[in-house]
């Protein structure tokens, strides 16, 4: 399937078309807050703390007079540092792991499997936490743990659709006029398993966002310098009954975020998937009339 296809049917779909949205809203907002938020973030106001939303705070004030907005967008830029720098890393970890999976000789294919298979055992979090135990809590150790644990996910859904691919005609011809293994995985292998490759990259992105949120929420993530949602919902959360709605805003903002990618993910799997476009290559079933003639 061609890019303009699989684009055109990403945008189709309504999950596709939110999916999207969100994540070019999430950037932008990240963008746009290395220059300008309608406060400065860590600017302490006691006389105006726990402010309702009104013109001057749009989302209120915390426990200390700071804009929840200016917060909000502020974190948005170590969201989106995460999620890039996971996925990053998860791309890298991945692509290696499922090619020496697939091409190498059979005693190092098995004992990469092997690994895998004992790594994929261990939940990304689980990973995180005990990486931020030994290493202390930093976004450095969230993005390398969350970055290695779904890096694991990738090469453990990649490694079969590359080894099946290298079976196929087009490979068995490249491999006949002289191209070496890593030839053919740059050439005709790759691209033939991005679409499940994009895929898997795009759901351990809401994994990182999610990780790194609740990891900072619980101490073992962004240290108290660095804006983050998971952060600001950890001490917005204590002053839950008395305050409600300043907990929303975070909240909503990461549940937002690790639902588009989701969605983004599903839309993109629908939309990349050429057995889904035969659908309408079905036959009609035939009319009652001619069933019961």
């Amino acid at each position: 399937m061609r890019r303009q296809q699989w684009a055109t049917r990403l945008w189709a779909s309504g999950t596709g078309r939110f999916g999207v949205l969100v994540v070019l809203v999430i950037i932008l907002v990240a963008v746009v807050s290395l220059f300008w938020t309608p406060l400065d973030p860590q600017r302490v106001d006691i006389a105006n703390r726990w402010s309702a939303p009104d013109a001057a705070h749009l989302l209120g004030t915390d426990g200390s007079g700071r804009d929840i907005l200016s917060l909000l967008m502020s974190g948005s830029r170590t969201t989106v540092l995460v999620a890039v720098g996971a996925g990053v890393i998860a791309t890298v970890i991945g692509l290696v792991l499922a090619a020496l999976g697939a091409l190498t000789p059979r005693p190092v294919r098995e004992s990469v499997t092997v690994i895998v298979d004992i790594l994929i055992a261990f939940p990304v979090l689980l990973i995180a936490m005990m990486v931020s135990a030994v290493w202390g809590g930093s976004l450095l150790v969230v993005i390398v743990s969350v970055g290695i644990g779904f890096g694991v996910n990738i090469a453990r859904v990649t490694r079969p659709e590359l080894r099946r691919v290298l079976r196929s005609d087009f490979v068995l011809a490249g491999r006949a006029s002289g191209l070496t293994p890593w030839q053919n995985l740059w050439r005709h292998l790759l691209p033939n398993v991005a679409p499940v490759f994009i895929v898997q990259l795009s759901w351990g992105m809401a994994v990182a966002v999610l990780a790194e949120a609740g990891l900072s929420y619980l101490g073992f993530g962004a240290p108290l310098t660095e804006p983050s949602w998971g952060l600001l919902l950890a001490d917005l959360q204590r002053y839950i009954s008395v305050h409600p709605l300043s907990v929303v805003w975070p909240g909503l903002a990461i549940t937002l975020t690790v639902l588009g990618f989701n969605l983004l993910g599903d839309a993109l799997r629908d939309a990349t998937d050429p057995t889904l476009s035969r659908g309408s290559t079905r036959p009609a079933t035939a009319p009652p009339s001619a069933v019961t003639a």
